[in-house]
């Protein structure tokens, strides 16, 4: 079996949780960047992993996940500013999957990610606040070691 662990990051939360999962597996495997627009149809496992805008993927992984047809195995995974199993979190899965919905989707996993001190500072200055913002102060210094693990345990227990 070859696999494939894509992510795409703005601030390397996500390159965290894809780095992890790509030790984590067994198979011939390749780690990419989605930036580095790799194909999905030379691998038998994808493992997508995207950061949350707007509470669905990122343009990127939007654009990424059609791609994949065939039947091919397919874990999600994310990192978001929002409380864990909040509503714009449950949607960007729900958005992901039927992007994808050409692979067997073997489950998903999301975590909070960290959110520069920058766009905090940005938003913080507007009259209008985005949902996650109220969230966000928790997600500082995530995904932490837990986090990682959970992601490691959660993939190993149900998607192996």
């Amino acid at each position: 079996m070859k696999a494939l662990v894509v992510y795409s990051t703005k601030t390397k939360n996500t390159l965290k949780l894809a780095e992890a999962l790509y030790d984590t597996l067994r198979y011939r495997k390749e780690l990419k960047s989605i930036t580095d627009n790799p194909d999905p149809e030379d691998y038998d496992f994808i493992a997508v992993g995207f950061w949350v805008k707007d509470g669905k993927p990122d343009p990127a992984t939007m654009e990424f996940l059609p791609k994949i047809r065939d039947k091919k195995e397919v874990f999600l995974f994310a990192t978001h500013a929002s409380a864990r199993d909040s509503e714009p979190i449950r949607n960007a899965m729900k958005i992901a999957r039927k992007l994808a919905n050409k692979g067997r989707i073997l489950g998903t996993f999301g975590c909070q990610g960290e959110v520069s001190p920058e766009m905090m500072e940005k938003i913080a200055a507007k009259d209008t606040k985005p949902p996650w913002f109220a969230d966000a102060p928790a997600a500082k210094g995530h995904p932490d070691e837990k986090d990682i693990a959970e992601l490691v345990h959660f993939f190993n227990t149900n998607c192996i």
